[in-house]
């Protein structure tokens, strides 16, 4: 099953994304970042523009994965942690990411994508 979602996010994942600049920005300088849940984050406090910016590719991903886990017969957390596994296996150097324990992080030169244990 958990091979059935991480292919299936990783479909979902190909599609192009809202690619808006300021977010890309705050990507490349590690104030919002991939969390371990297939949503983005914001690791340092955001101005109103680029929180909002950040909570509507949230709301399209929030679909995306209830209309997956709708089809799939499984919870959309799932889907979203499945999501989350590929996602935070894109995190590039310099960016931020959250795992489930709770803390920001940022991916140093030489550090490997973060992948949780869960994501087999």
């Amino acid at each position: 099953m958990k091979r059935v979602l991480l292919g299936a996010a990783l479909l979902l994942l190909a599609r192009p994304a809202v690619a808006q600049e300021a977010v890309i920005a705050a990507r490349a300088a590690g104030v919002v970042g991939e969390r371990y849940d297939g949503y983005l984050g914001a690791a340092s406090p955001l101005p109103p523009r680029l929180r909002s910016q950040v909570s509507a590719i949230n709301i399209k991903r929030r679909a995306l994965y209830s209309g997956l886990a709708g089809r799939r017969g499984v919870a959309a957390q799932d889907v979203g942690i499945a999501a989350g596994c590929a996602l935070l296996g894109r995190v590039a150097v310099g960016e931020a990411y959250l795992l489930a324990e709770g803390t920001w992080r940022r991916r140093a030169p030489g550090d490997p994508a973060p992948r949780p244990a869960y994501c087999g």
